[in-house]
């Protein structure tokens, strides 16, 4: 893999988890200031630790230490979609715009679930 993708912005698990990112900003983006700092901070810490550890993991050319950076980005996935969740019950967001965000969430978690695979294969070989 090394050989075909140069940088990490290359990865589709990096490109879905800056979707999700971009998402969540404009989400936090409508939350009421009483949520700064607790729903706000948390998601917005959160949809960043996405995208960083895919950047991170890919940056230390172990495939365990990537592999482990990689399950931290996905737990980073599961803390927003429960914080979608909250913001639906709570009646922050409507039904369609939890839909959506589940749905950035749950892709975001296949294609890092398949870079994840594909990268304890490649530490097997």
């Amino acid at each position: 893999m090394r050989n075909s993708i140069n940088n990490f912005q290359e990865l589709e698990c990096w490109k879905s988890a800056r979707k999700l990112r971009l998402f969540v900003k404009e989400i936090i983006n409508t939350l009421p200031k009483q949520e700064q700092f607790d729903l706000i901070y948390n998601m917005r810490r959160a949809s960043r630790s996405c995208t960083r550890n895919i950047a991170e993991g890919f940056g230390r050319f172990h495939f365990q230490e990537n592999i482990q950076f990689c399950r931290i980005s996905r737990g980073s996935m599961t803390e927003i979609w429960d914080d979608f969740i909250t913001c639906f019950d709570d009646k922050y967001i409507t039904k369609e715009k939890y839909e959506e965000g589940e749905q950035l969430v749950k892709q975001s978690i296949k294609i890092i679930n398949g870079y994840i695979l594909y990268l304890e294969k490649a530490k097997n070989r």
